[in-house]
C-alpha cells in the first residue's frame, strides 16, 4: 500500500516536471527565435540604410609634426603599405598619410605627406581610408564641375576631358558609405588612355538627391543614375564608354551594363573589389559577426518581399536573383576586368573568381594579396595602374572578338 501510494504521489510530481522542462524549452526557443528575428531586422535595415557618421576605429599614439610622422595603433589598415587618407577627430580634419617609417607590434609610424584641414597634433583617433584625394584639384588635371539630369534631380558630377577629344568616355562608379572621390584614383590612368572621365553621384550617396524611400537598392535602382550619366556622355560626344566601380559600384555598373539604354556603345566594364553576388556578401558579413545562418537567410528574405518595407523603410523589394552575377554570367555581353585582393575583408573574392571562371571569354582578372578592400591602388599602384593600361590598350581589339563569340552563342 505504502509502494503504491508512493507511486501514485510521484507521479503527478514528475508530470510537474516534465511539464516545467517543457515549458523552459519552449521558452528558451521562443527567446532565441526572438532573438534571431530581432538581429535580421537589424541587419537587412543596417546594410539598406545609408550611413550618417564613420566610427574612428584607430587609436593615434603621437604625432610629430617637425618629423613629419604619426604613430597610430596597429590596425588592418594602418599597418598596410601605400599611401592613404586619414581622417580625424569625428571628421573634422583630413591628412593624406604615407609609406610605414616603423612598425611594432603595438604601434606603426607612417610619414605625414600633408594636412588638408583639422588639428593634427590634436587627433586621439581617426581612420584610414583608401583615396588620397579630395577632389580633382589634387590631380594636377582639368576638371569642370557639372551635373547629370537623373530622375531624382540634378547629381552633380566631375567631369575630366581627355587631353585629345577621342570619344571614349569613362563613368566611375563610387562604392556604399561614401562619395564621388573614391574614384579619382582612376581619372588618370584613364586620361593617359585617352579617356574623359566623368567622376559621378547617385541616389542617397550624400551629394545626389535622395530616393522616395532614402535607402540603397545595392544596385537594383542606382543604375538608373548610370543610364544617366550614359545618357550625358552620348550626348555630349561619346563614341564609347566604359564603366567602372568600385565595391556597390561595382554591383551598379553590372546593373547598368545589362539594363541600361546604351546605344550599343558600351565598350566594356572595370570592377575593382565588386559585388559579384550580394548574398555571398551578407554571409560573410554575418560570419564576420559570428552570427547564425538563418540571420543571413532572413536578412535576404526581408530585403527581398514587398512586407519587409515595415523593417528596412524599402518602397521596393530588392531582387537578389537580378545582382547574382556569377548565375547570371551568360547575360554579359562586354569585356570585363576584375581586381580584386583576396583578403579583401569585406566583399569576398570567390564570387570574382567564378565569374572569371564562367565566363574566360571575356572576363579577365587581376588578383591581389595583401591590399584588402578597394584600396588596391594605394597598395600597389604600379600594379593596378599597369593592369588598367594594359586592359585599355587592349580593349578596342578584343571587342571584334567579343562580338563574334556572342553571336556564335546566338547572343
Amino acid at each position: 500500500m505504502a509502494d503504491h501510494e508512493a507511486r501514485r504521489s510521484s507521479g503527478p510530481s514528475l508530470a510537474s516536471a516534465g511539464l516545467v522542462l517543457l515549458g523552459g524549452v519552449l521558452a528558451v526557443s521562443a527567446a532565441a527565435s526572438l532573438a534571431v528575428g530581432v538581429l535580421t531586422a537589424v541587419m537587412a535595415r543596417r546594410i539598406v540604410t545609408p550611413p550618417t557618421t564613420r566610427t574612428d576605429d584607430t587609436r593615434v599614439w603621437g604625432v610629430d609634426l617637425d618629423a613629419g610622422t604619426i604613430t597610430l595603433a596597429p590596425t588592418a589598415d594602418s599597418v598596410l603599405p601605400g599611401d592613404y587618407s586619414f581622417w580625424f577627430s569625428a571628421d573634422s580634419g583630413h591628412a593624406r598619410l604615407g609609406g610605414i617609417e616603423n612598425s611594432s607590434a603595438t604601434s606603426v609610424t607612417r610619414r605625414i605627406l600633408g594636412v588638408d584641414y583639422g588639428d593634427l597634433a590634436a587627433a586621439a583617433r581617426g581612420r584610414l581610408g583608401g583615396y588620397s584625394f579630395l577632389g580633382p584639384w589634387d590631380l594636377g588635371l582639368d576638371f569642370e564641375d557639372v551635373t547629370v539630369s537623373t530622375d531624382r534631380g540634378e547629381a552633380p558630377a566631375w567631369l575630366i576631358p581627355a587631353a585629345t577629344p577621342t570619344g571614349r568616355w569613362a563613368i566611375l562608379v563610387h562604392g556604399r558609405g561614401v562619395r564621388r572621390q573614391e574614384t579619382l584614383r582612376a581619372a588618370p590612368v584613364f586620361h593617359a588612355a585617352g579617356y574623359t572621365s566623368l567622376l559621378i553621384s547617385y541616389r542617397n550617396d550624400g551629394d545626389a538627391p535622395a530616393s522616395a524611400d532614402g535607402r540603397f537598392g545595392l544596385g537594383d535602382t542606382e543604375w538608373r543614375d548610370v543610364e544617366a550619366a550614359i545618357d550625358y556622355a552620348l550626348r555630349h560626344g561619346a563614341t564609347g564608354i566604359v564603366l567602372m566601380g568600385w565595391s556597390m559600384g561595382g554591383a551598379i555598373s553590372l546593373q547598368a551594363a545589362t539594363r541600361a539604354s546604351h546605344d550599343g556603345r558600351l565598350l566594356g566594364v572595370v570592377l575593382e573589389s565588386p559585388v559579384i553576388d550580394w548574398a555571398d556578401v551578407v554571409a560573410y558579413q554575418a560570419l564576420l559577426l559570428r552570427l547564425p545562418a538563418p540571420v543571413v537567410r532572413g536578412a535576404l528574405v526581408v530585403m527581398g518581399r514587398r512586407w519587409g518595407r515595415i523593417v528596412t523603410g524599402l518602397h521596393l523589394p530588392i531582387d537578389f536573383p537580378r545582382l547574382d552575377f556569377v548565375a547570371r554570367a551568360d547575360d554579359l555581353s562586354v569585356p570585363i576586368l576584375i581586381l580584386h585582393s583576396d583578403d579583401d575583408g569585406y566583399v569576398p573574392s570567390a564570387p570574382s573568381r567564378k565569374l572569371a571562371e564562367r565566363r574566360p571569354d571575356i572576363v579577365t582578372l587581376v588578383p591581389f594579396a595583401g591590399a584588402r578592400h578597394t584600396k588596391l591602388w594605394n597598395y600597389d599602384p604600379a600594379a593596378w595602374n599597369g593592369a588598367m593600361l594594359g586592359w585599355l590598350t587592349e580593349l578596342a581589339s578584343a571587342r571584334p572578338a567579343i562580338e563574334s563569340a556572342d553571336t556564335a552563342r546566338g547572343a
